[in-house]
């Protein structure tokens, strides 16, 4: 698959706020965008309400914009460099959001912009929980018992038909926002509520709690042609309960058998779409159980530690796939000049 030679200008959305001690993955990625864009002679444009991140260096990019990320500001950019594609997938949630609202609203359709990598559909059913649990559904791939809620009542009537313990999970929203752990019905109506005014669609999913699973991150990019590159696996050294970006994380998986690694695989490979994906998936040992918690179409930390750790590229991958090449057509460029296609 060739290069596409229409796309000549790209506005990369940037990580915006970032909690200290999390998040550094964010900006490497998005660093590693302007840094490929650049490369292949594409006007770059970046914007981030983050001063404080390397991405916003003056080396970086043509044009830099310090604004607030929200989606005003964004098609204001957007109206006034016409840029020929938007890269959102990299930096996080809140790019993720952006390119979800200004699709929505035409806003891509009416400047003529196309959204590279992970297409709307395709967050959609990563972000949606009600999509999600419909396409994990699809490809035979068991989720936590779970059920989709707009208002406290309808929370209230799952979590009975549940049980308790239960976690509420709001949609569209950056690290676990607004969720919570309910072991009582007075405590999940506070969480829920919370979770409900949080999430953008107002939409929450009240899932059966499984504190204490071991919790595995499956990394994969797949391209258009179908492609696919496994990255490694991730486990939380802590169980499910505590929040990923809370945890230590060794790579690759050092508990699992055979037998569970295989399942995780698969289910990392799930039928898709284009650019990286992530998955989150729970493992009970004793019981030989496990279920597809998430599936994140943003970066997680392992861009940032995989290279370092086995040389695997997957920023410089994952920058470079989405405005043309697939991973057959990419050398790995920390082999130098051997002819090593990048999915491999």
């Amino acid at each position: 698959m060739p290069k596409d030679k229409s796309i000549k200008k790209v506005l990369v959305i940037g990580s915006g706020p970032i909690v200290i001690g999390q998040a550094a993955e964010f900006d490497y990625a998005g660093a590693q965008a302007c840094r490929v864009l650049k490369a292949e002679g594409i006007n770059t444009v970046l914007v981030n309400s983050n001063p404080a991140t390397i991405m916003t260096d003056k080396a970086m990019a043509d044009e830099i914009y310090l604004e607030p990320l929200n989606a005003a500001t964004v098609r204001r950019i957007l109206e006034k460099e016409r840029p020929d594609g938007l890269l959102a997938g990299l930096c996080g949630q809140t790019g993720l959001t952006i390119a979800m609202q200004l699709s929505r609203d035409g806003t891509l359709d009416q400047l003529g912009v196309r959204l590279l990598g992970t297409d709307i559909d395709g967050i959609d059913k990563a972000e949606d929980r009600e999509l999600f649990r419909e396409t994990m559904a699809s490809i035979g791939q068991p989720c936590v018992p779970s059920a989709i809620a707009n208002d406290v009542e309808t929370a209230l009537k799952i979590a009975d038909e549940i049980g308790y313990p239960i976690i509420v999970r709001p949609a569209f929203t950056l690290g676990g926002t607004g969720g919570g752990i309910a072991d009582t019905p007075e405590e999940l109506r506070v969480i829920a509520a919370s979770g409900l005014d949080m999430s953008p669609i107002t939409q929450i999913l009240v899932e059966k709690c499984i504190s204490g699973w071991k919790e595995i991150e499956f990394e994969t990019m797949r391209d258009a042609e179908g492609n696919a590159v496994s990255v490694c696996s991730m486990e939380n050294i802590d169980p499910v309960g505590v929040h990923t970006g809370d945890s230590i994380v060794a790579a690759p998986a050092l508990t699992l058998t055979d037998r569970e690694l295989s399942a995780a695989g698969g289910a990392g490979y799930c039928r898709g779409h284009r650019h990286h994906r992530r998955m989150q998936l729970p493992v009970r040992t004793e019981a030989r159980r496990q279920r597809v918690c998430r599936h994140r179409g943003q970066p997680p930390r392992l861009p940032f530690l995989r290279p370092r750790q086995q040389g695997h590229g997957l920023s410089h991958r994952e920058d470079h796939h989405p405005h043309g090449p697939g991973l057959s057509a990419l050398r790995d460029q920390k082999r130098g000049d051997r002819r090593v296609p990048a999915g491999l």
